[in-house]
C-alpha cells in the first residue's frame, strides 16, 4: 500500500482491557470515537479482545449473541458464597466459564490474598452448572485467579477426592497439597468437551511455574511460594501414579495457579491459547482484511505481552493480513529494538513517567483519548 496514513484509511481497533480501569469494550469505544472526531473520513472497526483472562466473557458477549447466567457458588475464600456465573450461547450450546468470576483476586480484600487457603471450588461448581444446563461444549477462561491449588478445588466440586496418608480429605487451598497421598475419581463424571483458554504459557512447576511466577502476585511470601511449589510437585507426582499423565510438561498448565493443568487431569480438558479462541469468535481475521492499521494494547506492555497475550495474537493476525501495528498502552516497558523486532511500528504510553498509577488509572479515559490523538498526529 503506497499511502498508509490513517486520514482516509481503514483502522481496526482491537484492544484488551486496561485492568482496573477500562474494559476492552470501553477502551475500543474511546479510541474509535476519538479517531472519528479527529478524522471523520476514517473507517474504524472495533473488535474488543481478550486472551482467556479477565474480560474474556465480556468480549465474547460483545461480539456474539449470548446471555449471562447468574450462579451462586463458593468464592476464592473457602465457605464464602459469591454471585458468579457463566456466558451461555444458545445457538451452539456453548458455555464460557470465567475463572475470575468465582475465584478471582478482585473478590478478596488485600488481607485475604492467601493462596495457601484460596480455592477454585466455585469454578468446578460453575462447570457442573453449565453441564447440567446441557452445554455441548465448555470453554474455561482461566486468567485472574487468586489461587495456586492446581485445580484441586474445582475437581473436588466435581466429585474427585484428594486424601492424605490417613485417608482423610485434604482441606481446600494450595497449602495442603504437599500432604496429598491419594486421588480417587468420582463414580460417574459426565462432562462435555472442555477447552481451557489460557493466557500464560508457564508450566505447572519449576522456576517459571505457577507458584514461583504467580504466587507472589497472589499474596504468597517467599516461604509460602516454596510450600506451594512443593504442593504442586506432589500433585503432579500423585496424578502420574494414580491417573497417568505428566502434568509438569503441559504448556500453559501453570495458568490460574495450575488450574489449567488440573483441568487436563481431572476434566479431560485440552488447552488452547485464549487469544486464538477469542480472535476466531470475533472474526478478527475478517475485520483485518484490507485494513491498513490495527491498534491494539493493554494496561501494561512488557515482555509478557508477547507470550500468548492479546498483543501477540493481534500482531500475528496483522502480519498475515498485511496490516501495520500500533500499540496504545497504559505503560510501555519494551525497548524500541524489542518493539521493532516484534513488528510493532508505533507504541504510545497513556501515562507519563512519574505519574502515580492510581492517578493514571483514574484518568484512564482522558489519557487513552489523548494518546489516540497523538498517534493520529504522529502518523498522519
Amino acid at each position: 500500500m503506497s499511502d498508509t496514513s490513517p486520514s482516509s484509511r481503514e483502522v481496526v481497533v482491537a484492544l484488551d482491557s486496561f485492568k482496573g480501569s477500562l474494559s476492552a469494550e470501553e477502551a475500543c469505544r474511546i479510541v474509535q470515537e476519538t479517531l472519528r472526531e479527529a478524522r471523520p473520513s476514517l473507517h474504524v472497526v472495533c473488535r474488543p479482545m481478550a486472551d482467556g483472562g479477565e474480560g474474556t466473557v465480556r468480549a465474547l458477549l460483545a461480539a456474539r449473541k449470548g446471555e449471562w447466567i447468574v450462579q451462586r457458588v463458593m468464592g476464592p475464600w473457602p465457605g464464602r458464597i459469591v454471585e458468579a456465573g457463566y456466558a451461555w450461547f444458545a445457538e451452539d450450546q456453548l458455555a464460557v466459564v470465567e475463572t475470575a468470576s468465582a475465584a478471582g483476586l478482585t473478590l478478596l480484600a488485600p488481607s485475604e490474598r492467601q493462596p495457601l487457603r484460596t480455592t477454585t471450588c466455585g469454578v468446578g461448581e460453575l462447570i457442573r452448572a453449565a453441564a447440567d444446563r446441557g452445554a455441548a461444549r465448555i470453554w474455561l477462561a482461566v486468567g485472574g485467579s487468586a489461587t495456586v491449588d492446581g485445580g484441586v478445588g474445582a475437581a473436588t466440586a466435581l466429585g474427585w477426592a484428594f486424601l492424605d496418608a490417613e485417608g482423610r480429605p485434604l482441606p481446600l487451598g494450595g497449602g495442603a497439597l504437599a500432604r496429598l497421598a491419594a486421588i480417587r475419581p468420582p463414580k460417574p463424571l459426565r462432562l462435555p468437551p472442555l477447552e481451557v483458554l489460557y493466557d500464560a504459557t508457564h508450566r505447572l512447576c519449576g522456576p517459571e511455574g505457577a507458584a514461583r511466577v504467580f504466587g507472589p502476585q497472589k499474596g504468597a511470601t517467599p516461604e509460602q511460594v516454596s510450600q506451594l511449589e512443593a504442593g504442586l510437585e506432589r500433585l503432579a507426582e500423585i496424578v502420574r501414579r494414580d491417573i497417568g499423565g505428566d502434568l509438569r510438561s503441559v504448556i500453559g498448565g501453570g495458568a490460574a495457579g495450575g488450574l489449567a493443568a488440573g483441568a487436563v487431569a481431572f476434566m479431560n480438558a485440552r488447552l488452547r491459547p485464549g487469544v486464538e479462541a477469542v480472535m476466531q469468535a470475533v472474526n478478527l481475521a475478517g475485520a483485518l482484511h484490507g485494513a491498513d492499521w490495527v491498534i491494539t494494547g493493554e494496561g501494561r506492555l512488557d515482555e509478557t505481552s508477547l507470550r500468548g497475550k492479546v498483543v501477540s495474537g493481534v500482531i500475528a493476525a496483522a502480519r498475515q493480513a498485511g496490516a501495520r501495528v500500533a500499540i496504545l498502552a497504559g505503560t510501555v516497558r519494551l525497548s524500541p529494538e524489542a518493539l521493532r523486532a516484534a513488528g510493532i511500528e508505533s507504541a504510545l504510553a497513556c501515562a507519563e513517567a512519574g505519574v502515580p498509577s492510581e492517578q493514571a488509572m483514574a484518568e484512564a479515559r482522558e489519557r487513552l483519548a489523548d494518546a489516540t490523538r497523538k498517534w493520529i498526529a504522529d502518523t498522519a
